[in-house]
Order: C-alpha cells, then sequence, then structure tokens
C-alpha cells in the first residue's frame, strides 16, 4: 500500500481488534454507522481503533487510541432499531497520522505499523516460550475456545502468534493496546510472554482459592460459596474492595426509594462478580453512576413572596399579562395548600412572541432550576422514554437526562415546540409524553433505562406551541392552553427600546454613547419591515441597523451614529374588485386582498390562489347570494349567463383556507359587476350565507393586531364577535372603528362607494 491511506475511523468500546483474526462488534452510534457506510460504498476496508474511556459518547479525534487496526468488512447484519452487527476481518496494524471530521464521519489517515525484526535467535527463544506457556494455559483454561486453542497451536509466526493470543486471551485492554502498538518483534514477545506468565500465576492462585474454598463451605450452599470465592480472591490480591464499599456505601446515602435502592445494590453486586474488562462491567458501572447522579429527593426551595416573582416576570418581560398572572395564581394557591399537583400549561402563539423565554423566567421567578428539552423532529419514543440497557449504546430517556442535568426533583421543565413532534416504526413519542403530562400517572414514570419508577410528580412542566392543531388530542386533554397572540407596535417599541436594542448594541460593539436610535426609527422598522406577530423580525432589523453603525464608526467617518425616522409611506387608492380581508394563520393575524374580475365568457367561475375547499365554498356561496339579489344591486340576470367570473387570491404559492373569507369575497364580486370602487381603509372578516347572514369567527384579536399594523381604521366584524372585543388591547381599540354587523346588505353600504 501507499505510504499513507485514508480510511473511515471506527472507535470502539472496551475492545482491540488484531490482524489476523475474525471478530464481530455491534455498533449503533450515528458517527460509528456512517463509517461502516462510507466503507461499505467504497473498498469495506476500516481503521478500527479503541477508545481511550469508553463510557463517553460524544468523542473527538483525541478520545481513541492513535494505533489500531485495518480491517476488512465480511458481514452486516441489522438488529432491531437502528443497530448493526459487523463480522470484519482484521488485515494489518496501522498509525493514524491524521483524524478529520467529514460529513458526520471521523476520516484517519494512517501508515502501516510493520514488523520490525532484530535478533532472529533471541526472536525465536520468546517464541518457543511463548508457545510452551500458551500450551500450558490452553490445556487448563475452560475460558479458551477449541478454535482459539488449535490457531495458537499451529501459528508459526512471531507477530502473527501475538495477534491471535491477544485476540482469544482474557487480558485487560489496556495491555492488549501494548501488544497492538509495539512495533519491534521481540519487544512484542517479550511483553506477551510476561502477560503470559501472570496469566499462568493467576490461574494457579483460583485453582489454590477453589480448593480453600471448597473445604469450608458445603456444595449446596452456592451463594455463600461465591461469596467466599470473591472473598479469598480479593484476599490474594491485597484488595480491600474499597471501591465496592464505596459506591455501596453512596447508595445507601442517596436516600432512593426502596425499589430503586435495591435494584442499585443487586447491580452492584452482579458487577462486583465480573472482570474489569468484561463489556457487561462496563454496562453496569454506568448505570449505577446514572442511579447515584439523578436527583431522588434533592429539591430547591420555591420563592416565598409573590412580589418577588412577579418583580422578576417584569424585569425579563414586557407585556404578556394574561401569563404573568396564571403564575402568580400558581404561587398563590400552592403558597395557600402546601403544594399541590403542579399543573401542566402550555403557551400558544406565534414564533418570536416569547413562549420559551418565558418559561425561563418562570424558572427564575420560582427560584427552580430550568431544563428545556426540544421536541422538534423527535420520532422516536425511546427518546422519551430510554433503551432498556442490554442494548450498546444504551442511555436513559430525555426525561431522565434533563433531571439529571437539573439536579433537582422539581425543576421548571420546558418541552418546547410538543406541536412538532410525529412519530415512525420506532413509537410515538406523544403517548409516551401522556405519562409524564399526567398528574396522576407521572409520579410513577418508568424510563426503560433505569427500569424503575421515578416521580415527576414534583416538576413544573410547560410546553410550548405554535398551533394546536398538530397536537393529540389526549395530549391537549392534559394541558391548560394560555395563548400568547403577539404584540401591539407600542409593545414592541418598547421591547425593542428596553431589550433589543441593548443586547444588540453590545453584540456589536458599540457603546451606548456611540449609538442611538429614536422612537420614531423604531416605529419605522415596525411598521414598514416587519409584519410578525413576534419581535424576532425587528430584532435581526436592529442587528443589521447596528452592523450598518459598527461600520460607519470603524471607517472613521463618524463619532457617533443616531438613527432617526424617515418620512412614512402614502395610502393606495380604492380599487375596483379588489377587498382585503383579515386571516389567521400558525405565526399570527395577517391581511389578505382578494381580487375578483368580471369578464365576457360562458359563466364559468375561476378559482385560483391555491384556495381550501372552504374558501371555494364562500367563493360559491357569494356568488349565489348576489346573483338572487342582482336586482337589488342594479344588475342585469342575464349578464351572469355570458360573464366568466375569476377569483384570484394573491401569494397563489401559499395554501389558504378557513371559515373567514366570505363577506370579502361578496364585497369584491360586488364591486366587479358594479364598478363601484372598495374603500381601501377598510377590511373585513366573516362568513356568509345563502340568505346573506354573516356568521361569527375565531382569531379576532390575531386579525385586529394585523389590522392595526397595517394601518387600517375600519374593521368589518360579525356582531356575534362583539365579546370577543373585551381581548383587544386598548390601543387597538383606539385606533380602529370595529363595525359589527348581521348581513351582508350592511357590509356592501359601508365599505363600497354608492351602494
Amino acid at each position: 500500500m501507499a505510504k499513507f491511506q485514508d480510511y473511515p475511523l471506527l472507535a470502539l468500546r472496551g475492545r482491540v481488534v488484531f490482524p489476523n483474526t475474525v471478530s464481530s462488534f455491534d455498533v449503533g452510534r450515528v458517527i460509528s454507522l456512517g463509517a461502516v457506510k462510507r466503507a461499505a460504498d467504497g473498498d469495506s476496508r476500516l481503521f478500527v481503533c479503541t477508545q481511550k474511556q469508553s463510557e463517553k459518547d460524544d468523542i473527538e479525534g483525541d478520545d481513541v487510541y492513535a494505533s489500531g487496526t485495518v480491517v476488512k468488512l465480511k458481514q452486516i447484519a441489522r438488529l432491531p432499531g437502528s443497530s448493526l452487527r459487523l463480522t470484519v476481518e482484521g488485515l494489518f496494524r496501522a498509525t493514524a497520522r491524521q483524524v478529520r471530521k467529514e460529513d458526520g464521519t471521523f476520516i484517519a489517515t494512517v501508515e502501516e505499523i510493520a514488523p520490525v525484526h532484530g535478533d532472529a535467535s533471541l526472536e525465536e527463544a520468546y517464541f518457543r516460550t511463548s508457545k510452551e506457556i500458551l500450551k500450558d494455559i490452553t490445556e487448563t483454561d475452560s475460558r479458551l475456545t477449541k478454535e482459539g486453542a488449535a490457531n495458537l497451536d499451529k501459528c508459526t509466526d512471531p507477530d502473527e502468534l501475538v495477534n491471535i493470543a491477544g485476540h482469544y486471551l482474557q487480558i485487560r485492554v489496556e495491555q492488549k493496546q501494548e501488544l497492538l502498538e509495539c512495533a519491534r518483534t521481540v519487544e512484542r514477545l517479550k511483553k506477551l510472554d510476561k502477560i503470559l506468565n501472570d496469566e499462568l500465576e493467576i490461574m494457579r492462585l483460583e485453582r489454590k482459592i477453589n480448593s480453600v474454598v471448597r473445604q469450608n463451605i458445603e456444595k449446596n450452599q452456592k451463594e455463600y460459596y461465591l461469596r467466599e470465592q470473591l472473598k479469598a480472591i480479593h484476599t490474594e490480591l491485597g484488595d480491600d474492595e474499597n471501591e465496592r464499599f464505596e459506591l455501596e456505601e453512596r447508595i445507601k446515602a442517596k436516600g432512593m426509594p426502596a425499589e430503586a435502592e435495591t435494584k442499585a445494590l443487586k447491580e452492584l453486586s452482579r458487577m462486583s462478580g465480573m472482570q474489569t474488562s468484561s463489556p457487561d462491567y462496563n454496562v453496569l458501572r454506568v448505570y449505577i453512576d446514572w442511579m447515584l447522579d439523578i436527583p431522588w429527593h434533592e429539591c430547591t426551595e420555591d420563592t416565598e413572596k409573590l412580589s418577588d416573582a412577579v418583580k422578576v416576570l417584569n424585569e425579563d418581560h414586557y407585556g404578556l399579562e394574561k401569563i404573568k398572572e396564571r403564575i402568580t395564581e400558581y404561587l398563590a394557591v400552592r403558597k395557600r395548600t402546601g403544594g399541590l399537583n403542579a399543573p401542566i400549561l402550555c403557551f400558544v402563539g406565534p414564533p418570536g412572541v416569547g413562549k420559551t423565554s418565558i418559561a425561563s423566567s418562570v424558572a427564575r421567578s420560582l427560584g427552580r432550576k430550568f431544563v428545556r428539552m426540544s421536541l422538534g423532529g423527535v420520532k422516536d419514543e425511546a427518546e422519551v422514554r430510554g433503551h432498556r440497557k442490554t442494548y450498546v449504546g444504551a442511555m436513559p430517556g430525555r426525561i431522565i437526562s434533563g433531571m439529571k442535568k437539573a439536579g433537582s426533583v422539581n425543576p421548571v421543565f420546558l418541552l418546547d415546540e410538543i406541536d412538532k413532534i410525529s412519530s415512525d416504526l420506532r413509537g410515538d413519542p406523544a403517548d409516551a409524553l401522556l405519562e409524564v403530562l399526567d398528574p396522576a400517572q407521572n409520579s410513577t414514570f418508568v424510563d426503560r433505562y433505569i427500569e424503575v419508577p421515578y416521580d415527576l410528580s414534583k416538576v413544573l412542566f410547560i410546553t410550548t406551541a405554535n398551533s394546536l392543531d398538530t397536537i393529540p388530542v389526549p395530549l391537549l386533554d392534559r394541558m391548560e392552553i394560555i395563548e400568547l397572540t403577539g404584540y401591539t407596535p407600542e409593545e414592541k417599541r418598547e421591547i425593542a427600546k428596553r431589550y433589543l436594542v441593548p443586547k444588540k448594541r453590545e453584540a456589536n460593539g458599540l457603546k451606548e454613547e456611540e449609538f442611538s436610535i429614536t422612537d420614531g426609527a423604531i416605529d419605522a422598522l415596525i411598521d414598514g419591515y416587519t409584519m410578525e406577530a413576534g419581535v424576532r423580525s425587528l430584532e435581526r432589523k436592529i442587528d443589521a441597523v447596528c452592523r450598518k453603525a459598527a461600520v460607519r464608526l470603524s471607517d472613521g467617518g463618524a463619532e457617533t451614529v443616531a438613527v432617526d425616522e424617515r418620512d412614512g409611506k402614502a395610502l393606495k387608492a380604492d380599487e375596483v374588485g379588489a377587498a382585503t380581508g383579515l386571516a389567521w394563520t400558525a405565526v399570527g393575524g395577517t391581511t389578505l386582498t382578494i381580487e375578483v374580475s368580471a369578464m365576457r365568457g360562458k359563466g364559468d367561475i375561476l378559482l385560483t390562489g391555491k384556495l381550501g375547499d372552504v374558501m371555494k365554498e364562500s367563493a360559491r356561496t357569494a356568488i349565489s347570494y348576489i346573483r338572487s339579489n342582482s336586482a337589488s344591486y342594479g344588475i342585469d340576470d342575464s349578464l351572469f349567463e355570458n360573464t366568466d367570473i375569476h377569483v384570484h387570491v394573491p401569494e397563489g404559492a401559499t395554501p389558504k383556507d378557513g371559515p373567514s373569507a366570505g363577506i370579502t369575497m361578496a364585497t369584491a364580486i360586488l364591486s366587479a359587476f358594479t364598478q363601484k370602487p372598495v374603500k381601501k381603509s377598510i377590511a373585513m372578516t366573516g362568513e356568509i350565507t345563502l340568505r346573506g347572514k354573516v356568521l361569527p369567527i375565531g382569531g379576532l384579536k390575531e386579525k385586529a393586531l394585523a389590522a392595526y399594523r397595517t394601518g387600517i381604521h375600519d374593521v368589518i366584524i360579525p356582531a356575534d364577535n362583539q365579546k370577543d372585543l373585551e381581548e383587544i388591547p386598548e390601543s387597538v381599540k383606539n385606533s380602529i372603528n370595529f363595525i359589527p354587523v348581521t348581513d351582508v346588505d350592511t357590509v356592501f353600504k359601508n365599505a363600497i362607494k354608492g351602494i
């Protein structure tokens, strides 16, 4: 081969692969699966090396030994889940001179470790000695397979003997790594000779220990025999079992529930009877560490004074009075009752309105730890419940991992984007969340990894979502919905002044005396450049302004930069066949222009703009009403027979649907037939019936905020929605004239000039 060659790198835990041998092992980590795929797509060769710390999951290039073995894939078998079982043949030893990451996979540039031969007589002497000791070991060690013994016996090459012995002997990983790394053949044989002599002595001691133990106990006392055997082993080794006793004391002092403590002690007992080189030893050790790291009774004290909690909420957020009021109620009830099952709050609203950040503020106001778990794109139920520890690379689910991170049994636990979870063949995460979010069940939540009930009843769970439509009904039933509909321009201005401008000024290295921005400039950014319900776009625009200021200051062209507003834009003229409607979306309210064109034809109706079934029905209902009442509006009924009607909603790539566009369509259609313009200062929302009645709609607050942001002064709403005006901010109600209507004729009189 060339002096240097690139191979995909596969890191193994607690295992060393040698040349001249065939090995089988399982892989399940994403980075390992990527290496296998790259090798399978190429020449089927991999560079296999050993991790320095087997319990580490996320590794970098310096977390593995530089020396390893280049292997060839012989067989790949799929296991349940996404794991693979590989059978590989070791080809030659190699050292990684460079390790880099490409597309989530480690690539190693390796150089072959060629055997270096020295004194032939000395080499032959060590070779013969090693074979003699191996013969003694194979005759007495029942753990060595017949195949291994046969391969060792027929071996004629010194380096091959070291490789095969390292593969079959049950010695420590560190010893195997030393045999693999050594280049000089004589040195390899020396190391092997020492290891074999140590193993032979250990086997003699084992026979002696077994003989002593058998003389002291009866044959039917199996458990007692095993404990005496272990005790004798530690006596010969001079080991006082400090580690086991330390772990046992830590488990008993942890204050676990009885069932959890019994489980941990049982697994500790199993671990103590294993060799440290055994893969199962590491599995059980990691399990015990998890049991010790999870909080079982540790908790934080909640804020006692309501005023202190309210002060924190007001410091972190402007507006959002409804949520602040709900948190205050929770504190008051908890204080008076001494603690009830914590409610599951669900903050629902458009992006950028502060759902996630206020959850963090809730934790700070209560004096609790805060943990966030993003559910966006989660498909595997095991991410919530964990994997059984018998699987390779098994870990607890993200709920238990979050509790470990919090370090207390009563944190504020945010389940972010709960409306974005989905399911596949590995299970439905929503089903697992039912147990987590149900106060009647979560006191006995069982993670598959820890295998014992865990009490989540003291956790304050908060969830967030952009929309309730995709949340399963059983899950939705367990949550208390609190809606965040969006900010008014006045609230956005205050948020920008208090939080966004100082934050971005500091992020761009600007001093307060160097950069300033007027309220008018902020208003111009809000009105002219952002039409969102939240403040994320506004934050980006302020960031852009700060960057421009930084450039101007850095060039020396100015000592200070002050940003002010420019003249606003004029209102558009009234138009025929075009009306402004109001719509609700998952990111807040928005305005929607509906255009209608009447042209010579055969009476066909054309609907464009990617309309849903409901909006198509609204358009046909509006046409039917106008046609049945054509005489009232001075329209010849025969005109409909030779006129094609084209109803279009711009931005055709965006799907549109919903039962609130009926009166807007009817207004645009009547305007097109009568050639009388629609007032551009007016917007409307409401559904129409064949009798001309106007039906109520939903999302009035979001729609009103959208009209307010657009500068619309008059909004037509169904009379049945007048009760919803209480939820609309006073600043919006003072700027917009809401016109309640019960029939479509009233809509036409207010919206179309000359009707």
